[in-house]
């Protein structure tokens, strides 16, 4: 994976954010590291940031936008389809996630979810159409299933579901993006019209109910106020 990868490897003192779900204030704290870095023998450690469009950057870019992010569709391939829950016993608290590569360990974190869904991909007739995620195409895809979006009450954000396995934990974010395209389609109670939740949506002709089925995986308004405090 080396070399796909733009060098970097000079000392950081950084503020790393904690991946948290929407609505939460992410805590800091800091991690001192060098890219590159080797603490075992013929063991090389890497540090990644994965922002609210998907896109991967080396965490310690100071300009991160889409000139200066990774765009190989291979490397992208291969990187999110390695990505883990970090259970290393390193950098856990900042960098909650990991993906491994041979004798590399590559450190995540990101500003909300590491799976954030980019484009809606076109099927064929008869196939279900697909949310494709980071960069990758067809090759990074979930079935999309237009009843299971879930509008965070508190950001606005909009989320999917995604595989389990991979570091999501089930959970994907819809990028800003995506989600105006998606967004005249919502249906809303009319006795709140859109300053509440949607309860629908249209697609192919049908309108479904949405199944609200992450809810659950965000805090409730009463523990956000109370991590915010």
């Amino acid at each position: 994976m080396l070399f796909l990868r733009t060098a970097a490897l000079t000392c950081r003192g950084l503020t790393a954010l904690r991946c948290l779900p929407a609505g939460c204030s992410a805590s800091t704290s800091t991690a001192t590291y060098i890219q590159g870095q080797s603490p075992e023998p013929r063991i090389r450690e890497y540090f990644y940031y994965i922002d609210h469009q998907g896109q991967l950057f080396l965490d310690d870019t100071k300009v991160k936008n889409f000139v200066t992010c990774f765009k190989d569709i291979k490397f992208l391939v291969f990187f999110f389809s390695r990505l883990r829950s970090n259970q290393s016993g390193r950098y856990e608290e900042d960098f909650p996630f990991l993906s491994l590569c041979g004798r590399e360990r590559n450190f995540v974190r990101c500003d909300d979810r590491p799976v954030v869904f980019t484009h809606l991909l076109q099927s064929p007739a008869g196939e279900p159409e697909l949310l494709s995620y980071c960069g990758g195409a067809e090759k990074l895809s979930a079935p999309f299933r237009p009843e299971a979006l879930y509008m965070h009450p508190v950001s606005g954000r909009v989320y999917h579901p995604c595989s389990e396995s991979g570091g999501g934990g089930g959970v994907g974010l819809v990028r800003s993006a995506l989600a105006i395209e998606l967004s005249p389609y919502f249906v809303y109670a009319s006795e709140h019209g859109q300053s509440g939740q949607p309860t629908h949506f249209i697609w192919g002709g049908q309108r479904q109910t949405l199944t609200n089925e992450l809810a659950g995986c965000f805090p409730t308004a009463e523990e956000t106020s109370g991590q915010q405090e």
